[in-house]
């Protein structure tokens, strides 16, 4: 054919495209090299199945590759692929019009204000070609179809309005993209520039990049094999990588679901909880590739924010992304894409925790409080990971602990909620009078060491049909009464609590006589049915207001020291209110609720100096 150059011009609509990618696309002009890179990967992959399928192929012997050489002495960057190719009619169609109705619908909202400048057009050829028009003076393509008659073409351009071709008949198979860059963009013809862009976006591609003449994308795209032909050591070798831990992971998920969406995972969860160690909020590390191309690096829409902790790569050929391949452009996908994921996930451990008992503790003395502010506040998956909660109990000795589930399953017939006692320590929750009515009547309560733990129940509120109850709050009588001959008769017990609600005034709200209590003298509860004094710690630890915290004394007609405190009053009113007062704030105490103990301190030196002065009368 004649080597005539032909010159033509860009259909309207390719020039408005390119005034869309070059002005307000892009946030990065980077991106060029990726966007250029995957349509390589593009051709060479179209290649392959038609070697694959038994097609004729011009130069088969030539390896599938793509190179990329720099020259920052001339400003310059090309990139080849020894892929598909392009015919001269392909070079007009792919790089000089639109020829998909994608396209112009897009434009055309474009044009008519209702569409912000993106589209579902990632994968077409022509259009993440155009990124390089951000960086160049001018570009030209060399390209020569795979097809064995087909001959060789080149196509120039300054992306000014027009575009020139003419014949290149010696061309291999293949396409080259010669780029002369701008003077402001000039750091893209440093090779070390190119690589870093290449190991971050392209690392995976499953063809060799050489950046002159050596290999950079030598990292293998596991999570794409089967899990039965990798070793333990290339999992946590590809985990120090993605990673950037040195440690090996505690463990691992990789797996692949071609239904409700295509996705291939591979998720490690760290050995070290980073923010525990006193580090800055956890950012999530699971990176969002379509065929190995990164298109979001650490994407938090994958997963809810309680599985920051999560790191790996998640591969979805199903994703509708936008021309830049920056964000997703349907956004109920990555909340499918979300689901599928978490809910794996939660699988994983839900197994684990039958199965490796050992490596889920491993995990959840880590990120348990992860799982519990996931139970706090994702309501799609609350109830799976309510089955991963795990506390000490009454009815198990130190140091072991039960699920939700398995309380449930010891429960009493007749029994119709969960008790749970939040405490600092398991000695502080065992010496609790709010234990005591529990022990009486051998029922089993929960124990809560963190201070989370009580929002995490009030959330869930229910559990198996259960409802989960604080022990402050539950309304049980002893079982088995006192016989003992100091116990106040009932109406004694009536008129001391009348007179100690008396003196104390607007220290409590309420003075009652006490069904609860055994061992103890007195209790206090939040006279608010809703709060507890361990959440009320927890909102002022969040610098949340709770509300004025109004008490109610209940006091123990079996205990000694109430009854003689009833018999004090009659013969020493003054002394009786000092130990009245100092009862109350015993009990403040045990609950937790004492705010200044210097002054709790001050009166029961009072007291301890009126007992002894009345004890030498």
């Amino acid at each position: 054919m004649s080597q005539k150059t032909e010159k033509h011009t860009f259909q309207a609509e390719i020039q408005q495209l390119l005034d869309i990618v070059i002005h307000s696309l892009y946030t990065d002009k980077e991106i060029f090299i990726r966007e250029l890179i995957s349509n390589a990967a593009d051709a060479c992959e179209k290649l392959r199945f038609r070697q694959s399928s038994g097609e004729a192929i011009h130069q088969p012997e030539v390896d599938l590759k793509i190179s990329i050489a720099t020259d920052d002495q001339a400003h310059t960057i090309t990139l080849t692929d020894t892929g598909i190719g392009m015919t001269r009619d392909e070079l007009i169609e792919n790089l000089g019009t639109i020829a998909h109705s994608g396209s112009k619908a897009f434009l055309k909202q474009i044009a008519e204000g209702k569409e912000k400048p993106d589209a579902n057009l990632i994968g077409q050829f022509g259009v993440g070609f155009y990124s390089a028009f951000m960086v160049a003076e001018e570009v030209k393509v060399h390209s020569r179809s795979y097809q064995a008659d087909a001959e060789g073409h080149s196509w120039l351009s300054e992306g000014s309005g027009s575009y020139e071709i003419e014949g290149a008949p010696d061309w291999p198979r293949g396409t080259r993209i010669f780029i002369k860059l701008k003077e402001e963009d000039k750091e893209f013809a440093q090779a070390s520039k190119v690589e870093s862009i290449i190991k971050q976006y392209s690392n995976f591609v499953p063809f060799p990049i050489e950046l002159n003449g050596e290999v950079v994308n030598k990292m293998s795209a596991i999570w794409t094999r089967s899990k039965n032909e990798i070793k333990d050591e290339e999992y946590n070798e590809f985990y120090h990588y993605i990673g950037h831990d040195h440690e090996d992971p505690v463990t691992r998920l990789h797996f692949a679901v071609d239904a409700p969406l295509d996705i291939k995972s591979l998720l490690y969860v760290p050995a070290k909880n980073m923010e525990t160690l006193g580090l800055a909020r956890s950012e999530s590390e699971v990176h969002l590739y379509c065929r190995k191309v990164l298109i979001q690096s650490k994407a938090e829409q994958l997963f809810p924010e309680w599985c920051r902790f999560l790191k790996g790569v998640v591969d979805s050929e199903d994703l509708p992304l936008n021309i830049s391949r920056e964000s997703m452009q349907d956004s109920a996908l990555m909340q499918k894409l979300n689901k599928v994921l978490t809910s794996r996930f939660i699988k994983h451990l839900d197994g684990m925790a039958k199965k490796d008992e050992e490596t889920f503790y491993k995990v959840y003395d880590q990120y348990h409080r992860f799982l519990k502010e996931g139970v706090a506040t994702d309501f799609t998956h609350r109830e799976s990971l309510s089955n991963l909660l795990r506390f000490e109990s009454s009815s198990l000795d130190k140091g072991k602990r039960t699920s939700l589930k398995e309380y449930v399953g010891r429960m009493k017939d007749d029994q119709k909620d969960i008790y749970f006692l939040l405490a600092s320590s398991r000695d502080t929750a065992e010496q609790s009078p709010y234990l005591e009515v529990f022990q009486s009547r051998h029922l089993e309560v929960l124990f809560l060491f963190d201070p989370i733990d009580e929002i995490v129940m009030d959330h869930l509120g229910r559990f198996d049909e259960k409802t989960l109850t604080a022990a402050e709050k539950a309304e049980l009588e002893i079982e088995e009464s006192n016989d003992s001959t100091t116990a106040l008769s009932e109406e004694d017990a009536k008129d001391l609590a009348a007179w100690a609600k008396e003196k104390l005034g607007s220290k409590v709200e309420e003075v009652r006589v006490s069904t609860r209590l055994v061992e103890s003298p007195a209790v206090v509860v939040d006279h608010d049915k809703t709060m507890t004094a361990g959440m009320r710690r927890f909102m002022k630890s969040m610098n949340q207001e709770s509300g004025p915290m109004t008490l109610d004394l209940e006091l123990n007609p079996r205990h000694s020291m109430v009854s003689k405190l009833h018999q004090m009053k009659q013969g020493n009113e003054l002394l009786a209110t000092k130990v009245l007062d100092q009862l109350v704030d015993n009990a403040r105490l045990a609950a937790g609720v004492v705010e200044d103990p210097k002054t709790m301190v001050k009166q029961l030196n009072e007291l301890l100096d009126q007992v002894l002065t009345a004890q030498k009368s």
